[in-house]
C-alpha cells in the first residue's frame, strides 16, 4: 500500500511539474528572445511608410493636445508651396506647448515643416523632402523639451532640426539620409540661449555633413549614443561640431570631435557600415 501511495504522489508531482513548465518555458523563451533582438545594438532602420492619403495645406495647421495624422501625407500649397530655402517661411504645423503630433508624413513642398512653441513631441513623423527645415524648436523656457521619437527625414539641403529657443531636444529611434546637418543650435539668433541635444539610436545614411552643430561659448552640449552611419567609408560625416555662436553676423567653427565637455560621446558610440 505504501509503494502504491508513493506512485500516486509521484504522478501528481509530475503533473504539477509539467503544468509549471508549460507556464514558465514560453515566458523564458520570450525573455531570451527579447534580449537577443534588442540587446545593446542599434535597431535596424524601418522602411519608409506609404501614405494613406494626401492633404494640401495652404495655411498653418495649429495643434494643441494630441493630433494623430493617420499616416496622411501633408504638403504645402499657396503661400506654403514655394519649396524654397527662404528664411521665415511659415510651417505646415505649429504645435502649442505640450502638444503631440504623430503618424504624419510631410511631402513636398514642405515649407518650414513643423514649429514647436514649447515642450512638444513628434512621434513617427516622416519628411520625404525637407523644405527650409524639418522642424524648429522655439519657446522661451529653459525646462522645455522637444522629443522626436521614430520617423525619418531625407533630402535636407541644409538643416533637419533647428533649435532656436532654450531647453533640450531629444532625437531618438530616427533615420536620416541625404542631408546637411541633422541638428543645429542656432548660430546667430538675436537672442541666444544654452541648448542641449541628445541623439540616440539614430541611423544615418550618406551623403551628409554633420550630426550636431552646437555653440560651445553658450554652454551647449550634444550627447550621442548608438549612432550608425551607413555608406560613409571615408568618414566625411562629422558627428559633432563646435561653433562660437553670435547674435549678429555669422558663427565661427572652432572645433569638432569628442571633448568631454560639449561634444559628449566616444568612438564606440558611432558604428560605421
Amino acid at each position: 500500500m505504501r509503494a502504491k501511495r508513493s506512485i500516486v504522489v509521484s504522478s501528481e508531482n509530475r503533473r504539477r511539474a509539467a503544468k509549471a513548465a508549460a507556464v514558465l518555458l514560453p515566458a523564458l523563451s520570450l525573455a531570451f528572445s527579447t534580449v537577443l533582438t534588442t540587446g545593446s545594438s542599434t535597431a535596424a532602420a524601418a522602411s519608409w511608410p506609404s501614405a494613406s492619403g494626401q492633404q494640401a495645406v495652404s495655411g498653418t495647421i495649429k495643434v494643441s493636445g494630441t493630433r494623430d495624422g493617420g499616416m496622411v501625407r501633408y504638403y504645402g500649397t499657396g503661400d506654403l508651396g514655394s519649396g524654397g530655402q527662404d528664411e521665415d517661411q511659415g510651417p505646415l504645423f505649429e504645435l502649442a506647448d505640450g502638444a503631440v503630433l504623430k503618424n504624419v508624413i510631410l511631402g513636398a513642398p514642405a515649407a518650414d515643416g513643423i514649429h514647436c512653441k514649447g515642450t512638444c513631441t513628434l512621434q513617427n513623423v516622416w519628411w520625404e523632402d525637407v523644405g527650409e527645415d524639418a522642424a524648429t524648436f522655439k519657446g522661451t523656457s529653459s525646462s522645455q523639451t522637444m522629443t522626436i521619437d521614430g520617423g525619418g527625414a531625407r533630402k535636407a539641403s541644409d538643416k533637419v532640426f533647428q533649435h532656436n529657443g532654450p531647453g533640450r531636444m531629444v532625437i531618438r529611434n530616427f533615420q536620416v539620409q541625404d542631408f546637411g546637418k541633422l541638428y543645429r543650435s542656432c548660430g546667430n539668433c538675436s537672442k541666444q540661449y544654452q541648448r542641449h541635444v541628445v541623439i540616440e539610436n539614430v541611423t544615418v545614411t550618406a551623403p551628409g555633413k554633420s550630426l550636431a552643430g552646437i555653440n560651445s561659448n553658450y554652454g551647449d552640449t550634444a550627447r550621442l549614443s548608438r549612432v550608425t552611419i551607413v555608406g560613409d567609408s571615408s568618414r566625411k560625416i562629422v558627428p559633432c561640431e563646435r561653433y562660437k555662436g553670435v547674435t549678429s553676423g555669422e558663427p565661427t567653427k572652432i572645433g569638432s570631435g569628442p571633448d568631454g565637455t560639449h561634444c559628449l560621446y566616444s568612438t564606440s558610440d558611432i558604428t560605421y557600415r
